[in-house]
């Protein structure tokens, strides 16, 4: 389908969409809260407990790009549909778990349906909308996404505490079931089919070359700060190098040979979509904040889970509500306006790292804020330069790879910016230990969104 041929029911198609964008970051964050009564009930090692966690992440990261071709070869209702059903029967094996090995099965299945289904919502709205339209459309995507961030910790809280039903912890997967059971049928009615105009073939041996790739990248900046870095996770990350470099002279080969490679190298080298994708990755350096703020709310000032959950909500009402406002920013700084967003997070971030070093933290929901809306301004500003750059029959192609950097950036974060934090207050630091080292690991935050924002401004 041909961006100008106008869906009169695009906006419904979009709430059907959204349910797409807002499940995948939903259970990544629902599930950290509920992980101390899964270890009771499950009877869970400490090692199980961080499986639920990576499996997913790691799964999600590694198969986002695999899922956004998908979309554009065999279409992506018939691909939101078909991931949208396993992400289902993937939750349903998780809530009614009763083991450790087969929570982390599901965990594995939700992360790969996940990242099938996701890329579908970004590519579908690129497809669907007219430009005049479209930064409205993305609003509602970056508010959903900031939404499903923001509060599922404090979703997984509320649940585990209501224990409806008496299913305690199994409710934050359960919770999904409902949410999918609307989805599916309006998806067949509201959805019209798009892919690409072309007859591609799935690259298989390139995505194989590329998941082992990525998994031997980001599995071990997931597992490695929590095992102490052992040697596997150092080969691993040796060894990403060499299949990642192979993944690219064979898509490289199968371009020029006329195949159809899973990623065309020629829309990097010929387009900014390489540059933009960059600043994706800079810019999402902030996934780091979210750890760092927990450990110093707990740490430092001494406050519980629940406590440190309500505390970051005025960074979820920034990025629920800066979207909103990114239609009109762009109006006055055009394709700036991600830069702008940007800007907004380091004044954040500065002046959050300034209240904890004057000993002044009460004050702490003004940067929240700021950080949050600037975060919500920023994102689908950022998206729209990245899918724009390319022929809408690649937009999902676009979609998974924006998607992937900012999962890959994640990791990469919170692997060196919490390594930081760490090595500057280990376990049993003092308060103003972990202080000056939320601080410093701030400002790094900081310089890296910085530098996106740079990127972002030198594209006109």
């Amino acid at each position: 389908m041909k961006e100008n041929n106008t869906d009169p029911r695009r906006w419904l198609a979009l709430a059907v969409l959204l349910t797409g964008t807002l499940l995948p970051p939903l259970d990544f964050f629902i599930v950290n809260v509920a992980l101390p009564a899964i270890r009771t009930n499950l009877h869970a090692t400490p090692g199980d407990s961080q499986l639920v966690i990576s499996v997913y992440a790691a799964a999600y990261a590694v198969t986002l790009i695999l899922g956004g071709r998908l979309g554009d070869i065999y279409g992506r209702k018939k691909v939101f549909i078909v991931g949208m059903l396993g992400f289902g029967a993937a939750s349903a094996l998780c809530g009614l778990a009763q083991s450790p090995a087969v929570l982390i099965a599901g965990r594995l299945i939700q992360g790969v349906t996940a990242a099938v289904m996701a890329p579908q919502s970004l590519a579908s709205i690129h497809a669907l909308f007219p430009a005049a339209e479209k930064n409205r459309a993305l609003s509602f995507y970056g508010a959903t996404f900031g939404l499903a961030s923001a509060a599922g910790q404090l979703l997984g809280g509320v649940l585990v505490s209501a224990d409806l039903f008496g299913i305690g912890w199994r409710s934050v997967f359960l919770i999904n079931l409902p949410i999918i059971l609307f989805a599916i049928p309006s998806a067949f009615i509201f959805l019209r089919e798009n892919r690409a105009e072309t007859s591609d073939k799935l690259d298989i041996p390139g995505a194989l070359l590329l998941a082992s790739g990525l998994l031997a990248l980001v599995l071990p900046l997931i597992e490695g700060r929590e095992n102490g870095w052992p040697g596997w996770c150092i080969a691993l990350l040796i060894l990403s190098l060499p299949l990642l470099y192979s993944f690219w002279r064979y898509e490289n080969r199968k371009e020029n040979l006329g195949g159809s490679p899973l990623i065309y190298p020629s829309l990097l080298r010929k387009s900014g979509l390489l540059r933009n994708l960059a600043a994706a990755f800079f810019f999402y350096a902030l996934a780091s904040f979210f750890l760092i703020f927990a450990i110093y709310e707990q740490s430092a000032l001494g406050r519980d889970s629940l406590e440190t959950g309500l505390a970051i909500l005025p960074l979820g009402l920034g990025f629920f509500l800066g979207p909103w406002c990114s239609p009109a920013i762009s109006r006055w700084f055009g394709t700036r306006t991600a830069a702008f967003g940007m800007l907004m997070e380091v004044t954040g971030l500065i002046l959050a790292a300034v209240l904890v070093s004057t000993g002044h933290p009460a004050w702490f929901p003004i940067p929240l804020f700021i950080i949050g809306a600037g975060q919500g301004i920023a994102i689908p500003a950022l998206v729209r330069l990245n899918v724009d750059q390319v022929d809408p029959r690649f937009s999902g192609l676009a979609a998974g790879l924006v998607n992937a950097t900012l999962q890959i950036s994640a990791s990469v974060s919170v692997a060196l910016i919490g390594g930081l934090f760490f090595t500057l207050a280990p376990e049993g630091a003092s308060v103003g230990e972990i202080g000056f080292s939320f601080a410093i690991s701030t400002g790094a935050i900081g310089a890296a969104i910085g530098f996106a924002a740079m990127l972002c401004w030198k594209r006109q």
